[in-house]
């Protein structure tokens, strides 16, 4: 891949995010990549997201996708996924917990031609930020991770997960809420991928801003762990 010419595909699953979602996006189109290609996919909003990404985001972005009921984070992504034609594929929250100027870091790895899969670590060289309580919950579950899948990662719960597009096409993915993350990391390191992580900044929201992973999801993870990691 010609580092000086390819296209990043920026996938941005989207439920609820009236207050965000265009600050997000112009975030997104001021980061330091040359070529992008923005997809947001609307989970059925229902908080009047959809009426902003028509009259004010949808000029501005390459495609925006509407699913027609909620079905979760997962299936939103699996959607993007499939709409994406660029080089490499990146996962943005829709939120403003992760900072988009740091697209490059994050897929270094893998346009120097080491790497086809760059996870953007919360945990590396970063000082603690957000619930004590969902930073021991992502630690534990990436431990969990690491016991049965082999691996040293520090953070498998992040949003910023990087791929070339062929890698991450060529998986399917099952899951339609944030078991996705245990998926999508089993499923690469069965599929022979090594994941090179990098670390990235992170500016937590709360409860009341938003935030949307609970115990629930929590136990889906632990139970997707089981079942695609070992």
């Amino acid at each position: 891949m010609n580092r000086d010419d390819y296209v990043l595909s920026i996938v941005i699953p989207c439920y609820n995010e009236k207050d965000n979602i265009e600050a997000i996006v112009r975030k997104v189109l001021a980061s330091p990549v040359a070529k992008k290609e923005i997809i947001v996919v609307n989970d059925c909003s229902t908080d009047g997201t959809e009426q902003v990404l028509q009259e004010v985001i949808k000029p501005l972005v390459s495609k925006v996708v509407e699913h027609g009921e909620n079905q979760g984070k997962g299936a939103a992504l699996r959607t993007g996924f499939a709409a994406a034609t660029g080089d490499i594929v990146i996962v943005q929250d829709a939120d403003l917990e992760y900072d988009p100027d740091e697209y490059p870091r994050v897929i270094e790895p893998i346009l120097s031609g080491k790497y086809e899969v760059s996870y953007g670590s919360r945990f590396l060289n970063q000082k603690a930020r957000g619930y004590f309580a969902n930073r021991v919950a992502n630690k534990f579950l990436t431990a969990v991770f690491n016991l049965f899948a082999g691996t040293k990662l520090t953070d498998m719960e992040t949003c910023y997960k990087a791929f070339r597009r062929e890698v991450i096409q060529g998986i399917t993915i099952t899951e339609n809420r944030f078991g996705f993350e245990p998926e999508i990391t089993g499923k690469l390191v069965k599929a022979g991928y090594a994941i090179q992580e990098v670390p990235i900044s992170y500016y937590p929201r709360t409860v009341a801003e938003g935030k949307k992973i609970g115990i629930r999801d929590g136990i889906r993870a632990l139970y997707c762990i089981v079942k695609f990691a070992r």
